[in-house]
């Protein structure tokens, strides 16, 4: 009997696909009340709405994400501790949220403690970028976008969320310290670029609660665009109460209040991250 030659064979059994993986983008800075989870949920239900499948990772230990988007700390029995912590497969965290193609990896408080238990593991600054390689699996749920919703420091979860992530969106509030701030986040970008993961880059900067009658406001958007440059965003997202009414409902924002002037501004921005994303694969 002869031998059925190689390229029969090869034709015979389909070479099997690599599964693609999905964008990951940290939402990073590390002041506090900039708008970082309102960004994180409001993004991610406007990118989910334009067809991307979309996972917020909650890496903040307050959870201000997870109750953003109506999970229940009842609901929250694998969290991103458990991913970070003891390895556990990230899927068993996800957990689907009221807006269609909207997932969520919630977090519990036993995230504060998780630098302490992980502090002297060497592999400890790329628990998350190991977890995320195994979320998609091919099917017909795999992701698009993950959107890292960090906390309010430069502490290890924001370091393995820069590790993790092929780019930052940094959230900038309309306010006098505002480039203080973001010179600090920049060397640390640095740092993480040499030491941990050299295709890091800053995606874009999104100012966040302007409000057009406060000159500072103005003077501050017209600095920040001289220093970045073409990286900080044309959308310009506004003080609004809808924006800040929606997190007591469990809502997006988008949800909530579709026509609000802070959803609109939410689904520009949006438009514009795709773009920039299109531009950035035809560069490549």
């Amino acid at each position: 009997m002869s031998a059925v030659p190689a390229e029969t064979v090869d034709s015979i059994i389909p070479t099997k696909q690599p599964v693609k993986q999905p964008r990951v983008l940290a939402i990073a800075n590390q002041k506090g009340g900039v708008g970082k989870t309102t960004t994180a949920i409001n993004l991610g239900t406007a990118l989910a709405a334009t067809g991307e499948r979309v996972l917020i990772v909650d890496l903040d230990p307050q959870g201000n994400a997870s109750t953003g988007l109506g999970i229940e700390r009842k609901a929250r029995r694998t969290s991103t501790y458990d991913v970070l912590a003891t390895k556990t497969p990230i899927r068993e965290a996800v957990v689907e949220t009221a807006v269609p193609r909207l997932c969520i990896a919630p977090s519990t408080l036993d995230l504060s403690g998780l630098e302490l238990e992980i502090g002297q593991q060497r592999d400890r600054a790329f628990h998350l970028r190991d977890a995320l390689r195994t979320l998609n699996t091919g099917g017909a749920d795999d992701f698009t976008y993950v959107l890292v919703d960090c906390p309010p420091s430069l502490n290890l979860l924001t370091v393995n969320s820069m590790a993790a992530a092929h780019a930052i969106l940094v959230p900038l509030q309309c306010e006098f310290f505002a480039l203080e701030g973001l010179s600090q986040l920049l060397k640390t970008v640095e740092q993480v670029r040499s030491t941990l993961n050299p295709q890091l880059s800053i995606h874009g900067i999104v100012l966040t609660m302007f409000d057009a009658r406060n000159n500072l406001a103005n003077q501050v958007v017209a600095d920040v665009r001289q220093f970045m440059g073409r990286k900080v965003y044309d959308t310009v997202i506004p003080r609004n109460v809808r924006v800040s009414e929606a997190p007591s409902y469990g809502k997006p924002v988008l949800v909530y209040d579709l026509k609000c002037v802070g959803s609109e501004a939410y689904l520009r921005l949006a438009t514009e991250i795709i773009q920039r994303e299109k531009e950035l694969k035809q560069a490549s």
